[in-house]
């Protein structure tokens, strides 16, 4: 099989493992008995993405092949997630979680093993890539798109499936037993999560790079690329991913029970945005496909700088789009809107950060420093920005016949407001080299 058909299946398997639960567990937790809880379960991703990716790159970069230490993440994610998707079949549909304690440490467990496996699928595919002779910037973004396909293809497959006394079917309409309301969306995640372990174990190999004569302390140790924070570029760079990062959650937690909420109000109940709130979302993974191949003219015409901006004035409109939206016409088109936007405000920040920090690195610390990338934005950032959010969303909005109802138009315009306070700080501070990202040497 062609090197980069292998790499695009690789990160199909991937981010579809995520889009099974991400963009919909609000509404099961809702269920569960969970739901003041949501802003805490998007918390958790970026708690463990604190320490868990930087962990996993030291691994990668010392001791285990990153395409092989992947593998075995996603043995232990996929593992954890099915007990997950047990404990919900076993209080059964529309029933709350007898221990929900064991609920959550099973999901923290699984989130906690998946989580590194984004910076290990970027350093497998850079490693790979560049052992077969290709360039990263133009050859990896269209295999990176693949990974935004597995996420729509599972968004779409837990939106529409449905489980009930009749027997398994697909649906636009209104069903209980959809996967995106139900336990059932956590077994998807988790047998996409084996299929890719196995899957992992037939990819080329990523030979570790070692260093010859004495290595410190702090480089067996696999710390060295905190180095990065010496210089003024990356220092800023990071701090502003995570700052970037904040945004990064907060409609992925909040977007589907939002939309979802509008159900509850009787001249909104029948549309389509309302009972079909993963697929109508799924729009900004299609976006984001599209904008994933732009990626490198943007990053070579315009520099990271330009880039980076783009996407957090695209966050002032994505958050901006649903506080002025509605599900019926023209208010629709809003939400639309949002999702079109989003293409440019995720892409243009993770995914061309995660290249920019592959090339400004040497060989020896790449996969530590994407994890420092994810520990930066998916853990620091999305953890302070989600549990804001989520005291935000707690302070205008409560729970009320299964649905989050309130202001929640307040909510949208104060999180497009930190975002372009957040635009302006960077276009002010941030000075990067003057020279093109593809001309930058160790």
């Amino acid at each position: 099989m062609n090197t980069k058909l292998r790499l695009a299946v690789m990160n199909f398997l991937e981010f579809a493992v995520w889009g099974a639960y991400l963009t919909c567990m609000g509404n099961y937790l809702g269920i569960a008995g969970l739901g003041d809880k949501i802003s805490w379960f998007y918390a958790i991703q970026g708690i463990v993405s604190i320490f868990m990716p930087t962990l996993m790159g030291i691994v990668a970069d010392k001791y285990i092949q990153p395409q092989r230490l992947l593998g075995l993440c996603h043995l232990l994610a996929g593992a954890f997630m099915i007990s997950c998707w047990w404990m919900g079949e076993q209080a059964g549909f529309g029933n709350e979680l007898t221990d929900k304690s064991l609920f959550i440490a099973l999901y923290t467990m699984s989130v906690a093993f998946y989580m590194p496996t984004i910076a290990l699928t970027n350093t497998a595919a850079f490693t790979i890539l560049k052992n077969n002779g290709l360039d990263t910037v133009r050859d990896f973004p269209p295999i990176r798109v693949l990974g935004t396909v597995g996420f729509i293809a599972t968004m779409w497959f837990v939106n529409c499936a449905f489980l009930d006394d009749t027997g398994f079917g697909f649906t636009l309409g209104e069903n209980a037993h959809k996967f995106q309301y139900t336990y059932l969306q956590f077994l998807v995640s988790g047998v996409l999560s084996l299929v890719l372990f196995v899957y992992c174990f037939t990819l080329p190999e990523c030979k570790l790079t070692k260093k010859e004569g004495k290595v410190s302390l702090t480089e067996s140790l696999g710390l060295n690329a905190f180095k990065l924070f010496k210089r003024r570029q990356m220092a800023l760079f990071f701090i502003f991913s995570a700052l970037l990062g904040m945004c990064l959650q907060v409609t992925n937690g909040f977007a589907g029970p939002f939309l979802t909420s509008f159900k509850g109000v009787p001249e909104y109940a029948d549309s389509f945005a309302a009972n079909n709130a993963t697929m109508l979302t799924s729009i900004s993974q299609i976006s984001e496909a599209c904008c994933i191949l732009m990626i490198p003219f943007f990053l070579k015409r315009f520099g990271i700088k330009v880039v980076m901006l783009m996407s957090l004035f695209a966050w002032v409109f994505r958050f901006g789009f649903f506080g002025i939206g509605n599900p019926a016409m023209p208010g629709v088109i809003f939400f639309i809107l949002s999702c079109v936007v989003y293409g440019v405000a995720f892409d243009f920040f993770n995914v061309s950060g995660g290249i920019f920090v592959d090339q400004e690195c040497a060989p020896d610390i790449k996969a530590s420093a994407q994890g420092l990338f994810m520990m930066m934005t998916n853990g620091i950032g999305a953890t302070i920005g989600t549990l804001a959010a989520g005291e935000i969303v707690n302070s205008f909005c409560h729970w009320e016949g299964g649905y989050l109802v309130g202001e929640w138009q307040t909510c949208w315009f104060v999180f497009a407001s930190f975002a372009f306070v957040v635009g302006v700080l960077f276009a002010i501070v941030f000075k990067p080299e003057k020279k093109p990202i593809g001309e930058i040497r160790h």
